[in-house]
């Protein structure tokens, strides 16, 4: 099983990744997880125990750097992986 979450995080500045969005790739990089970011949110895939697990710890990262405002999808794929 996989399992991906999208997450958004505000204040968002155009062109530049700040400080709370920058900890929150940091966490799910370190975890071992792919990460893909794009123009309005950032996308994070692994097996669904890791991802699921650091979802929690992106969140916090995000807020403890200066998140106003953080939005989370979480997606599972049985029988995907």
């Amino acid at each position: 099983m996989t399992a991906t979450v999208e997450f958004t995080i505000e204040p968002f500045v155009e062109g530049a990744l700040g400080p709370h969005v920058r900890a929150a790739i940091a966490v799910a990089e370190e975890a071992g997880l792919e990460v893909e970011v794009g123009p309005f949110g950032t996308t994070v895939t692994g097996g669904t125990q890791a991802v699921v697990a650091t979802a929690s710890a992106v969140l916090g990262a995000a807020i403890e750097h200066g998140a106003t405002r953080v939005s989370l999808q979480v997606t599972v794929e049985h029988g995907v992986g």
